[in-house]
Formats: C-alpha cells, structure tokens, sequence
C-alpha cells in the first residue's frame, strides 16, 4: 500500500476548512528545488480561537492526534514562536503548525505566498525568500547542514524567483548575512 500523502493529509483537510496557512519548511524547499526524503510538513497559520475547536473536527481522532485544544489556545496566544503538531496514527507522518503571532516575517509571507497547483489540489506556498530565511535560522541555531543542502537546491533550480532586495532586506534584519555567504554559489 502506498505511504499516504503529506498535501492531501494535511493541506487538502485545510483548504476545505478555510483556515488561512503557509506550506514552508522542506516540502516547499524541494517544490522550489530537489525532492528528498521527509516525513513532516511544516505549516504557518493564521488560527482565531474558533478555528481551534475545528481542527479536531478536520484531523479526527483515531486517525490523528491533535493536542488538547487549551495547549493550542496557549500556543497561539504566543506572539513568536507559538508551535504544535498533529500526527497521522497509521502512517507517523506529522505537521508541524507554527503559529503567524507578531511576526513581521510571517506576515511579509502571507502578502507573498504562492499558490501552487499538485495535481488537482492548490496550496499555499510560502514565497522563496521566506523559505531560506527561515532555513538560515534553523542552520544558525542547530548547524544542520541540510539546511544549506535544501538552499543550494532551491537556487539552482528556482534562483531566478527570487525577489533579491527582499531577500537582502530580510538577511540584514535577521542577521543572517553569515549564515547566507556560506550557502549561495560564487
């Protein structure tokens, strides 16, 4: 039997509840550039308190754990780094949710996401520059050189995306400039 899929398990269940999110992390990364190996994808979204009480509706039980409702309403509440996640039992893939908050960063996301069309799915996709920014902090704070990979492949294959000013923007106001001069080609 095939391994289920990490848009229609996820994304689809989403989409038809019209919670507003962001696809980031390495499923965008290898939509912009290389496939590789995953099971999780990571979301960005915007939830409200009543969206909460819906996603046990949307991912129900046994088929996926969700958190108590209390431990979202806490995580949401954050203004930065707000995460939960939600578990396929049969399959262990997980999505890995991470709250919008007060993040200029998010933000910045949401006014440029991609819609982008897989099969007869259409999902929202984090622009490019996000997904590398947020790639250069995960490496900054953990030395994954995965992270590096993942960029490196996105440039060769979607390079010419990229609104570059908004890239070096961001680098600066993140402090990422380092980080960057180790990954992008010469």
């Amino acid at each position: 039997m095939p391994e289920p899929d990490l848009i229609e398990l996820f994304a689809q269940p989403l989409n038809q509840a019209g919670i507003r999110y962001l696809i980031s992390g390495s499923v965008a990364a290898m939509l912009y550039g290389e496939p590789r190996v995953t099971h999780d994808i990571d979301f960005v979204v915007f939830l409200r308190a009543d969206d909460v009480p819906r996603l046990a509706a949307i991912f129900p039980a046994p088929q996926f754990y969700v958190p108590p409702a209390a431990v979202i309403l806490e995580e949401t509440a954050r203004e930065r780094r707000g995460h939960f996640n939600i578990v396929h039992a049969d399959s262990g893939l997980k999505a890995d949710f991470y709250t919008a908050g007060r993040d200029d960063l998010h933000a910045w996301a949401f006014r440029n996401a991609r819609k982008y069309s897989i099969g007869e799915n259409v999902i929202s996709l984090a622009p490019p520059e996000y997904v590398i920014l947020r790639k250069l902090e995960y490496h900054r704070e953990g030395g994954s050189k995965k992270h590096l990979r993942d960029i490196r492949a996105m440039l060769a294959v979607s390079g010419e995306l990229l609104d570059r000013a908004a890239l070096q923007d961001w680098l600066a106001r993140l402090n990422l400039q380092t980080e960057w001069d180790r990954c992008r080609p010469a």
